[in-house]
C-alpha cells in the first residue's frame, strides 16, 4: 500500500493582509507569496467546501477584496 503523500507547505501569510485590495494587486501579491493556486469569487457564489493546501481565496466585491480564507 502507497504511503498518504505530505501536502505541500502553505505560504507563511496573513489573510487580512489582502482584505481591502485592489483584487489584481491580491492576487500578484498571492503568487509573489508562493501560493499556488489562487481564487477571486464574487460575493455570495456557492462553492464546495474541500479544503485544498496551497489556495488562497478572495471574495471580490466591486474590484475589492472584501473577505479572504485559505484553502
Amino acid at each position: 500500500m502507497a504511503s498518504v503523500p505530505t501536502p505541500p507547505a502553505q505560504p507563511e501569510d496573513t489573510t487580512d493582509s489582502y482584505v481591502g485590495l485592489d483584487a489584481e494587486a491580491a492576487e500578484r501579491q498571492a503568487r509573489a507569496r508562493g501560493w499556488s493556486t489562487v481564487r477571486a469569487l464574487p460575493p455570495g457564489t456557492v462553492i464546495t467546501m474541500e479544503f485544498r493546501g496551497g489556495r488562497i481565496n478572495f471574495e471580490v466585491d466591486a474590484s475589492t477584496v472584501t473577505r479572504c480564507w485559505v484553502g
